[in-house]
């Protein structure tokens, strides 16, 4: 079991940032990637939908015997996990519960700021866990729809892409929130212009690369860790290979190459 895979899986590309930290933090661990690139984005579609589209993901990455599998997209984690989480023999961690604790031990003045896709912010998931930790905690939220297609058509460092996150964050920042949980993988892609827009005295947290820490922590505890010393990593998707190589390789920081294969999801 200790040389057993860790699964992720992803609406798309925005869980390779959780993926990289995972190499990152333990290289030895072997990795199973899945990016639903086929139906992406999640953040647009019905609970239902949302609810269907994340059990298919999980019971494809139980195919490859994972010891543990990150639902490293916002949408699944806040809409989707709370109908499915207990329904396997393994577990199956989020990207919420890290980052909505991180954000409660760094914030000064109180104010939290979440942005997210559509789905994540109506599900009101990453308000009600913070709130739980700390009721005094004031949270401020906002969709931020279009982000998670410019990032994945290659606008993150665009005027377009300037403008949109002007449009969107103005009302966090007139807010005063000292603390901003990026609540999709795909906008640490943005970090930097969300960055020159709130002011670097702002705290941007990562749900994925906090997700990836709470993984070690967890396998840690389990004794589950790889006695491996380079673990190895696949990436599956259910649409263009072509296209998750090429924009994969910036969210990973490194060439993916050709360890990119087409898996076929239930419809």
């Amino acid at each position: 079991m200790k040389n057993n895979p860790i699964g992720v899986f992803d609406s798309g590309l925005g869980g390779l940032t959780a993926v990289r930290e995972l190499q990152r933090i333990m290289p030895g661990e072997d990795i199973i990637y899945f990016g639903d690139t086929g139906r992406v984005p999640y953040g647009s579609k019905g609970e239902e939908t949302i609810i269907r589209y994340t059990k298919e993901d999980i019971e494809f990455l139980l195919k490859h015997s994972p010891k543990l599998i990150i639902a490293a997209c916002g949408t699944a984690s806040s809409v989707a996990l709370p109908h499915l989480q207990d329904k396997y023999d393994i577990k199956v961690m989020g990207v919420l519960e890290g980052a909505c604790k991180r954000a409660t031990e760094v914030t000064e003045n109180g104010r939290i700021g979440v942005i997210g896709t559509a789905g994540t912010i109506k599900s009101d998931k990453y308000a009600q866990i913070i709130k739980s930790i700390d009721p005094c905690l004031q949270v401020f939220s906002n969709a931020c729809p279009m982000f998670v297609s410019l990032v994945e058509c290659g606008y993150a460092e665009s005027e377009a892409a300037k403008l949109i996150a002007t449009d969107y964050l103005t009302p966090l920042k007139e807010a005063g929130v000292d603390t901003l949980i990026l609540g999709c993988t795909h906008y640490p892609l943005l970090e930097g212009v969300i960055s020159d827009i709130m002011g670097k005295e702002v705290t941007l947290l990562s749900p994925g690369a906090i997700a990836a820490k709470c993984a070690m922590e967890y396998l840690e505890k389990e004794n589950m860790l790889s006695s491996k010393e380079c673990g190895n990593s696949e990436f599956y998707v259910s649409d263009s290979v072509e296209s998750f190589t090429q924009l994969g390789s910036i969210f990973l920081g490194n060439p993916i190459g050709s360890k990119v294969q087409k898996a076929e999801v239930a419809e």
